[in-house]
């Protein structure tokens, strides 16, 4: 039922445009409408009012609620006034609203916080093989770097590629390749003892030097590394910019897509478990922690002061909802900090509970310099080489599939529709965009989407795009202060592994849940999705066990195969897609037309597919009719 004006504002006339804001048991709305001019009849004035609607379920009829609207939203905050927020996916914020600049920076830390671990993990990984192990300083260059470059390829998808609310970063897939890479014999590390001669000679081949530095020593390697990114990287944008992908999405339904997110989550359990396994006591009180502010206190408002038209006011903001995952990480951050100022952790290495101090990593602080610009070509000109781009094509096809899916996971959690085929297209090319900087800055990886900061979006309820913009402002701002980034260094791994049990498992969940489109009662169905998903548990774990199992007589495809097999993703998204359009069934059995149906519904509800258009092009696409034919434009949709 539609109650009067909260405000002195007229009832509105055709034409409104109606937001929702749910708050508890009552609905706030926020709308613009027009007022008719007296002397002709036509809209003359933008009027800005709120109405409040109860819900229509008996149990919540008469009751009230104290907020004030006008408290509670404030500015109108929004970028298409047609968007309203699904119920189903019962957010705080959607894909294209705009929070207050205090809250998107806020939310734009926690992001940052929630890809930190997985950001800093592939220098640290790539440490050794690069044989900068114990070199602080060429480590700090390269978190920075990274850091640097993953905010610069996120401000590029959000704005000008899908323009879902994803995070961009280092990429696991790349690092199988890359140790494959540095794994030949020509890059091995030189011993100890004999520093210079050994890689010199090798890297000369036939007239050795006299000298070398240690920089060179692995700034050689990682030239190689970036030659192989950047010549690799090229598949993604011929992927994109000619539409292939979106020309195989026609024939991805449900039973695909399931198995692909539902393994991104499950793949990561041994990550998950290796750094909770370092104190499970405090991993599960990050874990109770996230679960109490995320769920139980989630309809839970916060008094808080504001100050507003001259005057204080109290309103009550749903605080812990937004900022759970922080919250769980910083008391669990907290408690560590308490444990080890009172020495109550262990302090040997070799000691169970160890890996819960925050003060092992205290030296990389003290190492990281204040500022560092990263620049492109800052460690020398790549160099390329045939073996190892045709090993890391096989980490961009690996990155490619799982960017796919991790479209749809995010749509379904920003409460926008499923992503249509011109923004996927246009995705994977700023993808690869995006690795091309990352080949040309030097980061020794990638980038692709992060898959916790999506399962964030579901744990939150904030889907803003604008959120994500700001954290890509953040790490590229924060990449440039080497010293605060590595504060965050110190966070223990059972902390981390705490965020990752409630991060992973939701990422599963959006993956189990593509299956209400499909007939469950259908065998074919079971079949398909009970292969799919445990051969991409059993492939890979086979793989990992049997190394140098694979020998066809080419190293390079030898890497290929091995790459494309160890990836959990890409096998049952592989397996799914494969089998679900050979074995024979229909429309509905596959759920194929309740996805569609759903589509466009949510397409209704949410907003439309103007939210994947790219901003302040609408005139221009619709001005050349030769534009029509790109498939990674907004206007090819309009014709095919």
């Amino acid at each position: 039922m539609v109650n009067d004006l909260a405000s002195d504002n007229k009832s509105s006339g055709e034409g409104e445009y109606i937001t929702y804001y749910e708050v508890d048991t009552c609905r706030f709305v926020k709308f613009i409408y027009t007022t008719p001019n007296p002397s002709s009849g036509n809209p003359s004035k933008l009027r800005i009012g709120h109405r409040r609607l109860h819900r229509t379920s008996e149990q919540d009829m008469g009751q009230d609620c104290d907020e004030q609207p006008a408290d509670f939203i404030g500015e109108p905050h929004t970028e298409a006034l047609e968007e309203t927020v699904d119920k189903g996916v019962d957010l705080v914020y959607s894909l294209n609203d705009r929070p207050p600049w205090y809250l998107c920076i806020l939310l734009g830390f926690q992001h940052y916080i929630l890809a930190f671990g997985g950001i800093i993990a592939v220098p640290l990984i790539l440490a050794e093989p690069l044989c900068i192990k114990d070199n602080n300083a060429a480590k700090s260059q390269l978190i920075s770097t990274i850091f640097f470059v993953s905010g610069l390829s996120t401000l590029l998808q959000t704005t000008l590629g899908t323009r879902l609310p994803i995070l961009q970063g280092g990429t696991f897939s790349f690092i199988t390749p890359t140790l494959a890479i540095l794994a030949l014999p020509k890059w091995q590390c030189p011993a100890p003892g004999n520093p210079l001669m050994l890689s010199v000679n090798l890297q000369n081949g036939t007239s050795p030097l006299q000298t070398e530095s240690s920089d060179e020593i692995w700034m050689s390697r990682m030239r190689e590394i970036q030659g192989a990114i950047l010549v690799s990287s090229l598949l993604q944008l011929v992927l994109g910019f000619s539409g292939l992908v979106g020309f195989v999405l026609k024939y991805i339904g449900p039973l695909a897509i399931a198995p692909t997110i539902n393994l991104i989550g499950l793949s990561l359990f041994i990550e998950a478990g290796k750094k909770s396994g370092g104190h499970w006591g405090i991993s599960a009180l990050t874990v109770c922690l996230i679960l109490l502010f995320s769920q139980y206190l989630s309809k839970v408002d916060v008094p808080m002061l504001a100050y507003k038209d001259k005057k204080w006011k109290v309103f009550h903001y749903p605080l812990f909802k937004l900022f759970s995952a922080l919250f769980g990480m910083c008391g669990g951050w907290l408690l560590c900090f308490l444990l080890t100022v009172f020495d109550v952790l262990p302090s040997k290495s070799d000691e169970y509970g160890f890996s819960a101090r925050t003060d092992i990593s205290l030296d990389a602080v003290a190492n990281s310099p204040w500022f560092h610009v990263p620049y492109p070509g800052q460690w020398g000109m790549p160099t390329v080489s045939v073996s190892s781009v045709l090993g890391m094509m096989a980490g961009v096809l690996a990155s490619t599939m799982e960017s796919i899916g991790d479209y749809y996971a995010c749509a379904r959690l920003s409460g926008a529709p499923p992503p249509p085929t011109h923004a996927i297209n246009r995705g994977i090319a700023v993808e690869g965009i995006g690795c091309i900087l990352a080949a040309l800055w030097g980061t020794g990886n990638g980038t692709t989407s992060y898959s916790q900061n999506i399962a964030a979006l579901g744990i939150t309820k904030v889907g803003s795009r604008l959120v994500l913009q700001t954290t890509g402002i953040l790490m590229i701002v924060l990449g440039i202060f080497g010293k605060f980034g590595a504060v965050f260094i110190t966070i223990p791994d059972p902390v981390i592994g705490g965020m990752f049990l409630v991060m992973f498992g939701m990422i599963a969940a959006v993956g189990i849940s593509n299956l209400q489109y499909v007939d469950l009662n259908s065998s074919r169905n079971l079949l398909i999705l009970g292969f799919s998903t445990f051969s991409g548990l059993v492939l890979p774990t086979w793989f990992h066990s049997n190394p140098g199992i694979i020998d066809t007589g080419m190293k390079e495809l030898d890497q290929v195969i091995v790459v494309l097999f160890t990836t959990h993703m890409f096998i049952g998204g592989f397996f799914g897609f494969i089998l679900d359009n050979t074995i024979p069934g229909t429309d509905k059995e596959r759920g194929i037309r309740s996805w569609q149906e759903k589509a466009q519904e949510e397409g209704t509800k949410t907003c439309d597919q103007s939210c994947y258009d790219i901003p302040f092009c609408s005139y221009f696409l619709k001005r050349f009719k030769c534009l029509q034919y790109l498939p990674f434009l907004p206007s090819y949709k309009t014709t095919h």
